[in-house]
């Protein structure tokens, strides 16, 4: 057996150890990424072969934290692609306003800097008092974080240009105070905001959402796990709702594709369709 097999055969155990003993099921994430994420981790823990991770997993429920912290590393920012924020903005927040009120659900939200991000547009287009959004991830570290709505002041200047060129219409500064370190949000902007735990891969339906964001998620997913995801998502929308996904995904290929309209594919913004048939997909457009 060649060593390249044989390291393969101890991340399967290792995610089946996960599985097993914690629930957490990585087994249908992009092999490749996983890999390269428990590599990296066995380095920060002093070992050599992925093997020795193994019973300090199964025994350590602290080690078995710190492991998934590293696997749900967050990338992201305050209005990260602000063109994606532009088209909510001018193609989106024109027929939400047609509701008496919109639930929201952002999958996937890690440390919070999108779902603020989505909360401060929603301000700015007189739309927030109507919401509902609810954020969710499986790392407890970053829902906290999340919570505290306290980000590096280091970062604002990129945050501010972002907000800007997503078509802000007032000073970024209007929804945060900054100290010597740190921009602290306005705690406003949480009234509206609910931080849950929930699992993408062995959780259910959401209920019944205006619009559902799971943005830079799906690509860590092989292609059954997608799959998956995806009717969760579709399970989740009424009828006309809003679907965004992250640049490097689509619909095109699910079979969903032809459920769903086109709002923008360049910034992979999707509309459920009001008339189609059949089962899950005639929710009730809970507009009443």
């Amino acid at each position: 057996m060649e060593n390249s097999e044989i390291e393969d055969l101890e991340v399967s155990l290792l995610l089946e150890a996960l599985h097993e003993r914690y629930g957490y099921d990585f087994r249908d994430y992009a092999r490749a990424t996983m890999v390269r994420r428990i590599r990296q981790f066995a380095v920060k823990a002093g070992v050599e072969r992925v093997s020795e991770l193994l019973p300090r997993v199964l025994y350590d429920p602290g080690f078995f934290q710190s492991l998934i912290v590293d696997f749900s590393i967050p990338v992201t920012e305050m209005f990260r692609d602000p063109g994606f924020y532009h088209t909510l903005r001018k193609e989106v927040i024109p027929l939400l306003k047609t509701y008496p009120f919109i639930r929201i659900w952002h999958a996937g939200c890690a440390t919070g800097e999108e779902v603020y991000s989505l909360a401060i547009l929603l301000k700015d287009e007189g739309l927030y008092e109507r919401a509902t959004i609810f954020a969710t991830d499986f790392n407890d570290t970053a829902l906290d974080r999340a919570r505290e709505g306290i980000f590096p002041l280091e970062h604002v200047r990129s945050y501010t240009k972002n907000y800007q060129d997503s078509g802000g219409v007032h000073s970024l500064s209007r929804y945060y105070h900054a100290d010597q370190e740190h921009i602290v949000l306005d705690r406003g902007l949480g009234k509206n905001i609910t931080f849950a735990n929930h699992n993408l891969v062995s959780d259910q339906v959401f209920g019944e959402m205006h619009m559902v964001l799971c943005r830079n998620v799906l690509i860590y997913f092989n292609k059954k796990l997608q799959g998956r995801v995806l009717e969760l998502f579709d399970g989740s929308l009424v009828r006309g709702g809003f679907l965004c996904l992250g640049s490097r995904e689509t619909i095109r290929f699910s079979t969903l594709s032809n459920f769903y309209g086109r709002v923008d594919e360049r910034q992979k913004i999707y509309r459920k369709q009001m008339g189609t048939e059949g089962g899950k997909r005639d929710l009730p457009d809970g507009t009443s």
